[in-house]
């Protein structure tokens, strides 16, 4: 797919860009090796490939799940402006 000048001002514009002209027809060079990447890509017989998650083959490593926190919910709501069965009021706003 061929780009033209008036493609990347149009592009520039949807994305809320201000190019000047110097700057579109650089951009114009840059995208049109873009999308040749992206066709060279295309044309790879990638049947087979399981897609990935994450280029290396690594796990997060996780904390076990573990309370390590006494329980202070009552002494953080003796401060708050309303409660009602452990829970925290707040004023309406969505009608």
């Amino acid at each position: 797919m061929a780009l033209e000048h008036a493609d990347v001002l149009r592009a520039a514009h949807l994305a809320r860009l201000g190019l000047d002209e110097g700057e579109a027809d650089r951009y114009l060079g840059d995208l049109g090796r873009i999308l040749e990447m992206v066709d060279q890509l295309q044309a790879l017989d990638t049947d087979g490939v399981a897609p990935l998650a994450h280029p290396l083959d690594a796990t997060q490593r996780l904390r076990a799940d573990e309370v390590t926190e006494a329980d202070q919910r009552e002494t953080f709501q003796r401060c708050a402006p309303a409660v009602e069965n452990g829970l925290y009021l707040v004023p309406r706003v969505v009608e």
